[in-house]
């Protein structure tokens, strides 16, 4: 039997499949199980994975139209089970899954928008569950393909190899991070497509947060972020204006990782960073502002959630559709108006536990 699992949707959507792909691997241990990726992150968290037999990598986003077809057609009747990642709520991946043609595929049946994004192509389905974790809803759809009821969910997989660990280790050692030192990981960005860019908090708040915990705690800040968040790093360690502040370059999502794991604490936003975190069992502040809690809450780790809960939040719910705020006061109030003292409680509740800390 050959499983073909589409993980097209993003980094932290491919991570929180990881349970999901174990169980796959559990209940069908006879079968060959291969991935299909477009971002090199996701690549690079599969390939350590065990289980794998195959990563098939394109970057349907920025190769010609044909090509991508080419390709696609190219996995005709290979695989008898298909799977698109939850979430997966668009019609690209529901052609994509069709045209590579296996006999059973499946799919999350979504509660909104899910007819006009062609969700009648896939053939074994569940029905959208807004209560559920992402990575609970994957699990549900495994178990209606294997037929086989999970007894646990297990946490997120990131497997750090040797070399990994060892470039985070000389990073440490060059800017002499001390043992016994309090770090605490900004991850300050998040996507920028279908304007999700409007879930960042701002960086001028990472920044007095930093401040305040430089001040308070003596902490040394790393910022993390991808090259295309480069700007806003640079912005944010301006204005702490600290040797405490260190901006992580990083040259692979798995380099990044080995760094993250030093860190005591981590604050981010509704990112793949977040779910990085939380696959490194790393306290975890989640800024979230219109995005659906119950979807990506940081998943078996100690986690708080820094929100204004409004009455009109969650207001994102998993479709092509751009984010848009309908409010007519403050548009993103939930994320604009939180602010440095609010999400710096919820640190200091986890700072003054030192004896639950991370070493």
């Amino acid at each position: 039997m050959k499983i073909l699992v589409i993980a097209l949707s993003g980094i932290g959507d491919a991570l929180m499949f990881t349970p999901s792909f174990k169980k796959l691997h559990d209940d069908f241990p006879s079968a060959k199980i291969d991935l299909l990726a477009m971002y090199k992150g996701v690549k690079d968290i599969y390939q350590n994975l065990p289980g794998v037999n195959n990563i098939l990598f394109h970057d349907f986003l920025n190769e010609p139209k044909l090509k991508s077809l080419s390709f696609v057609l190219g996995l005709h009747n290979k695989y008898d089970i298909s799977i698109n990642v939850y979430p997966s709520n668009r019609k690209e991946y529901n052609i994509i899954s069709r045209l590579i043609g296996a006999k059973k595929r499946g799919a999350v049946s979504y509660l909104r928008k899910n007819f006009v994004n062609l969700g009648f192509l896939n053939n074994i389905k569940i029905k959208e569950n807004d209560l559920l974790h992402n990575v609970e809803e994957n699990i549900r759809l495994c178990e209606v393909i294997s037929g086989k009821k999970t007894e646990s969910i297990s946490p997120l997989n990131l497997n750090l190899s040797n070399s990994d660990i060892d470039y985070a280790n000389n990073f440490l050692s060059t800017g002499k991070i001390l043992k016994n030192e309090i770090v605490i990981g900004f991850h300050p960005g998040c996507s920028s497509l279908k304007n999700h860019n409007k879930r960042r908090w701002e960086a001028e708040k990472f920044a007095q947060l930093g401040r305040k915990l430089i001040d308070k705690y003596g902490a040394k800040i790393f910022v993390f972020g991808g090259p295309e968040e480069d700007i806003i790093k640079v912005n944010i360690c301006s204005k702490i204006n600290s040797e405490k502040v260190f901006n992580i370059g990083a040259d692979s999502l798995l380099h990044t990782a080995a760094i993250m794991n030093r860190c005591n604490l981590f604050v981010t936003n509704d990112s793949s960073l977040m779910h990085v975190a939380s696959a490194l069992s790393l306290k975890t502040i989640a800024i979230l502002g219109p995005t659906n809690k119950n979807y990506i809450y940081p998943w078996q780790t100690e986690y708080k959630i820094a929100s204004l809960e409004l009455e009109c939040s969650p207001c994102f719910y998993y479709s092509p559709k751009p984010l848009t705020c309908s409010r007519n006061d403050v548009l993103f109030k939930c994320i604009k108006e939180l602010t440095v003292d609010h999400v710096f409680e919820r640190v200091k509740e986890f700072l003054e536990a030192n004896s639950q800390l991370k070493n």
